[in-house]
C-alpha cells in the first residue's frame, strides 16, 4: 500500500513526502542518510542490506528504525482530501479515507480498492482492459483485451502487416542509400563553387581593407588637425569667457552711471531757479506701499534753487507718515543741500517755506501750509554734507482722506506738491491766490499778475481802515 494522496501534497514539506510513491509518508521509516518512505514502498527482507532510492547509501536491516518523532509532527499538518471537499489534520485523515471512501473499483474487474493510487495503478496492468495494438503507429489497428496481446500477436493480420512494413522500410533504407551517392557527387560540385566564391569575397574583402587601411590613415591625418583646431577654438572661447567676465562689473558700473545720468537729466528738466519748485509725484500707490513697508519710508523731489547762483533746495516726503506722524499724516520736510556758491551766501537760512498739495479737481480746494526756520537749528546752518537734516511739517494731510477713493488729490495715480520759498514777505492772505494761479502761465506774467493781487490787497485794507470824516452845525439862538 502507498502513502496518502492528498490534493495539497506539493505544498507539503518534502521531508514528509516518501521519496518512492511521492506521496505522503505512511508509516514511515528511516535510512541511516536520514531519507524517509512508507514502509509498504520497500519489500525490506530481514538481514539484508537495502540501498536508498535518494542517495544509494546502503543500510543494513537492524539499522533502519520505525520514525514515530515524524509520525508524530506529521499529525499536524494541514490536508485537503483528493476526492473530496473535507480539510482537516493529518491525524484524522485515514479516519476519513475509511470512511467515506473505502470501496474504490476497477471498472474493468469489478476489484475494490481503499485508495484511489492503488486503483490508477491497478488500471495500468489489468488483464481486463482493453487496449490498443502496440504495432499501432506502423497500421495495425486491432483492439483487444490486455491477456490477449500475444494471442493477437500470432494472428495472420497482424503478421500480414507486419511484413508490409518490413518490405516498405527495407525499400526506403535502399532509397536513402541512393541519396546519400547523389548528394556526395552534388555536394562536391556545389563545395568547389562554394570555394570558388570564398576566394572571389577574400579578394574583394582584402580590396576593400586595403581601401579602408588608407582611409583610416587619412581620417587619422585629420583628426589630428581638428584636434588642433578645436584646441585653439578652446582657447579663444576661454579667452573670450574671460573678456566677457571682466565687461561685467564695467557694464554694472556704467549701468549704474547711466542710471545716475538718466535721473540728473530728468532733474536737470525739472529744475528751477526762482525759489519755487513744482513737484509731479507718479506711482504713488506703489511709492505709499513701498513706505508702509519700510523698504522706501521717503522720497526725495529733484533740486531747485533760488537763483542761478544761490541756494540749492529740495524736498523730502514721507507718505506713510515719519515719527509722531507715522501711519496717520502725510510729512513733508524742506532740505538744505550743499550748492557750488554757498561760500557766499548768507547763513542761517531765514526764509519762510510753503507747502501745496494740489487739489486736482475744479474745487481747487488746495491744502496749503507753512513753517519759518529755527536759524538755531543746525538744518538752516551752511551744509558741510552734501544735504543737512530735513526740517518741516510732520503732520501736513490726513492720511485717512488721502487714502479714500476718488480722493481728488490723487488722480491717475499722480500727485502734485509745490514747495515755495519766500524771499519777499507776502501776507498769508495772498497764498491761495498764488497758487490758484495758472501754472502754465510764463513766470513773468504769474509775477505780474501777483504784484497786482498785493496791490489790490493793499487798497481793500486802506479802504477797509479809514474813518469816514463827520461834519457838525452849530445852531445859536437868539
Amino acid at each position: 500500500m502507498v502513502g496518502f494522496d492528498a490534493r495539497n501534497k506539493d505544498s507539503v514539506a518534502r521531508c514528509y513526502l516518501c521519496q518512492i510513491c511521492m506521496l505522503i509518508l505512511r508509516n514511515p521509516i528511516q535510512f541511516l542518510c536520514g531519507h524517509r518512505y512508507c514502509h509498504s514502498c520497500l519489500n525490506i527482507k530481514e538481514h539484508s542490506v537495502v540501498k536508498c532510492m535518494t542517495c544509494n547509501a546502503e543500510t543494513t536491516y537492524d539499522k533502519i528504525i520505525v520514525d514515530r518523532g515524524c509520525q508524530n509532527d506529521m499529525e499536524t499538518l494541514t490536508i485537503l482530501c483528493c476526492f473530496c471537499n473535507w480539510n482537516g489534520i493529518f491525524k484524522d485523515y485515514e479516519k476519513h479515507l475509511c470512511t467515506n471512501h473505502m470501496n474504490v473499483s476497477c471498472q474493468y474487474c469489478g476489484k475494490d480498492f481503499v485508495d484511489k493510487n492503488l486503483s490508477i495503478q491497478h488500471e495500468s496492468e489489468c488483464e481486463n482492459m482493453i487496449i490498443d495494438c502496440p504495432f499501432k503507429q506502423y497500421g495495425c489497428i486491432e483492439q483487444f483485451l490486455r491477456k490477449d496481446t500475444h494471442n493477437h500477436l500470432l494472428t495472420e493480420k497482424h503478421q500480414s502487416i507486419m511484413s508490409s512494413v518490413l518490405i516498405e522500410s527495407e525499400s526506403y533504407l535502399m532509397n536513402i542509400q541512393n541519396n546519400q551517392q547523389l548528394t556526395s557527387t552534388v555536394s562536391n560540385d556545389q563545395l568547389n563553387k562554394t570555394v570558388d566564391i570564398i576566394l572571389n569575397s577574400i579578394e574583394v574583402l582584402n580590396d576593400d581593407t586595403q581601401q579602408l587601411h588608407s582611409q583610416t590613415s587619412q581620417a587619422k591625418w585629420l583628426l589630428k588637425d581638428l584636434t588642433g583646431d578645436v584646441s585653439k577654438l578652446s582657447t579663444a572661447v576661454q579667452e573670450t569667457q574671460s573678456f566677457i567676465t571682466g565687461l561685467t562689473p564695467n557694464h554694472q558700473v556704467l549701468q549704474q552711471n547711466m542710471n545716475s545720468l538718466k535721473q540728473e537729466i530728468e532733474d536737470y528738466q525739472s529744475i528751477s531757479y526762482d525759489g519755487t519748485l513744482l513737484w509731479r509725484i507718479t506711482d504713488v500707490q506703489k511709492k505709499m506701499a513701498d513706505a508702509q513697508s519700510d523698504k522706501a519710508p521717503s522720497i526725495y523731489s529733484p533740486p531747485f534753487y533760488s537763483s542761478p547762483n544761490g541756494y540749492k533746495m529740495r524736498a523730502r516726503l514721507y507718505l506713510y507718515g515719519d515719527g509722531t506722524a507715522r501711519t496717520t499724516h502725510l510729512s513733508i520736510f524742506f532740505v538744505l543741500m550743499r550748492g557750488t556758491y554757498d561760500a557766499l551766501l548768507q547763513f542761517p537760512f531765514n526764509y519762510k517755506v510753503t507747502f501745496c498739495l494740489y487739489d486736482q479737481s475744479d474745487k481747487q480746494e488746495h491744502i496749503i501750509d507753512s513753517f519759518r526756520p529755527d536759524i538755531s537749528s543746525m538744518s538752516f546752518q551752511r551744509p558741510r554734507t552734501d544735504m543737512n537734516i530735513a526740517s518741516g511739517i510732520p503732520k501736513f494731510f490726513s492720511l485717512t482722506r488721502l487714502q479714500q477713493n476718488n480722493n481728488s488729490y490723487i488722480r491717475d495715480d499722480t500727485m502734485f506738491i509745490k514747495v515755495m520759498v519766500h524771499f519777499r514777505e507776502a501776507p498769508k492772505t495772498l497764498l491761495p491766490y498764488i497758487f490758484n494761479i495758472n501754472p502754465g502761465l510764463p513766470t513773468i506774467l504769474q509775477e505780474t499778475m501777483t504784484q497786482q493781487e498785493v496791490e489790490k490787497q493793499k487798497q481793500q485794507s486802506t479802504v477797509d481802515t479809514s474813518v469816514p470824516a463827520v461834519s457838525s452845525t452849530t445852531l445859536n439862538s437868539t
